[in-house]
């Protein structure tokens, strides 16, 4: 190595600690569990361990459930639990508390919101949505239009081409807010005005945005939009999912999926379904009380938390990484947006070998993930990451390349998750 390249080394390691001793956000990281001689750059996959959070679910477990039973839906309000953890994630996504609730998956909440979304639409057939959205949100609204019939389809369009595929047979356009491979971001605000000027409504799903950076689906006038629990809000894995439906919407949507929960009474048990009032009607099943009882918990972690000096610290992370590894290993291809605003929290790379290295760099103490076909992919999650950290992994992914620890027949055998 160079004289000139370890100063310059030195000189971005200094800056680093220099930030990390300015980091207004600092002092959160305590909050989490984060395992000695690991740098976790994949918190948009699955989120770390919160502190705390073992202990209190001892306490969900043992006394709640296990010395109550099943008094404990009256006792320790486990029949209240999903609004009072729609009530925190809905203060991060710019909603009122009404308009949220939590419960399903992901999955199933994409097809309660896209049949709701149809039924105040009746007249139109078309569900728009991006071509490279995550494959789960296509393969329910293609799911949903073969169980219909009657004319129903998914068509698929490109971010650049997005706006004029909204035409007047579009019922509803339902869009990834950051794009999961690259990162790149639509601009909810002006994309749904665009939606709206056609006469569709807006599906969002937040899945790599709530816990991110600040969302504003009331003002940005979002319809619908889903999202999960174990990403950025650490709520474990399978971890509850979320959805919301606009005040506007919610005592004329119909819900397909007309579950018990979702009553106007559902400890009456009639056999006629009404539906509850506003955002109650949503729900379908029993609350799965141990996993959201960890999300409730995991969403502590962001009491006190200004998400504008998370979004800004996000995108200075990006930035230091996307600086970093281009100086250590330009043989590494970047496809998220250089553009602050143009992308989410978390910058991916391409290289034909991409799973080989990610399995290289995890087997040494950096963890990010790799999608297919030949992305690296990391999340910059700032209540827990430092900008020291971002350095040290560039420093060991360059090793990982310069000295070929990737080209092992061990690293290129794909495991069942990747």
């Amino acid at each position: 190595m160079s004289i000139a390249k370890q100063n310059q080394d030195t000189d971005m390691m200094a800056s680093a600690q220099e930030s990390d001793r300015l980091d207004p956000l600092k002092d959160y990281r305590p909050r989490f569990t984060l395992p000695e001689g690991v740098i976790y750059l994949d918190g948009n996959s699955l989120g770390v361990l919160p502190a705390g959070l073992s202990d209190r679910m001892s306490d969900v477990i043992e006394r709640q459930w296990g010395e109550r039973l099943v008094r404990g839906w009256n006792d320790a309000g486990w029949i209240d639990l999903p609004s009072q953890v729609a009530g925190k994630i809905a203060a991060l996504v710019g909603a009122g508390a009404n308009c949220v609730t939590v419960g399903d998956s992901t999955s199933i909440n994409v097809f309660k919101v896209l049949s709701a979304a149809l039924s105040l639409r009746p007249d139109r057939r078309v569900i728009l949505s991006d071509r490279n959205n995550f494959p789960t949100d296509l393969y329910v609204a293609d799911g949903l239009t073969r169980l219909l019939g009657q004319g129903y389809e998914l068509k698929l369009a490109t971010a650049d081409t997005m706006e004029e595929a909204v035409d007047e047979t579009v019922v509803a356009v339902l869009l990834t807010e950051v794009d999961y491979r690259t990162g790149e971001r639509y601009d909810m605000e002006a994309m749904t005005r665009h939606i709206h000027g056609r006469g569709a409504l807006a599906i969002w799903d937040l899945c790599h945005s709530a816990g991110a950076f600040p969302v504003h689906l009331d003002a940005a006038g979002a319809d619908f939009a889903i999202g999960c629990g174990y990403k950025y809000l650490n709520g474990g894995p399978g971890a509850p999912a979320f959805l919301y439906v606009a005040e506007r919407h919610l005592n004329d949507v119909a819900p397909a999926l007309s579950g018990w929960m979702g009553h106007d009474a559902p400890f009456a048990f009639t056999t006629d379904y009404r539906p509850a009032d506003g955002i109650g009607r949503m729900k379908v099943g029993t609350p799965p009380i141990l996993s959201l009882s960890a999300l409730n918990i995991a969403l502590d972690a962001f009491e006190g938390v200004d998400m504008a000096l998370v979004r800004q610290k996000s995108q200075e992370l990006c930035d230091r990484f996307i600086a970093e590894v281009e100086h250590r290993c330009p043989e590494l291809e970047l496809v998220t947006p250089r553009v602050r605003e143009q992308r989410g929290s978390q910058v991916s790379f391409r290289h034909p070998e991409g799973y080989a290295i990610m399995q290289a760099l995890i087997a040494n103490g950096v963890i990010g993930d790799f999608r297919a076909p030949d992305i690296l992919r990391f999340g910059m999650t700032p209540l827990y990451l430092r900008h020291t950290d971002i350095v040290a992994a560039a420093e060991i992914l360059e090793r990982v390349l310069r000295q070929k620890l990737w080209d092992r027949e061990e690293y290129r055998t794909r495991a069942k998750v990747t």
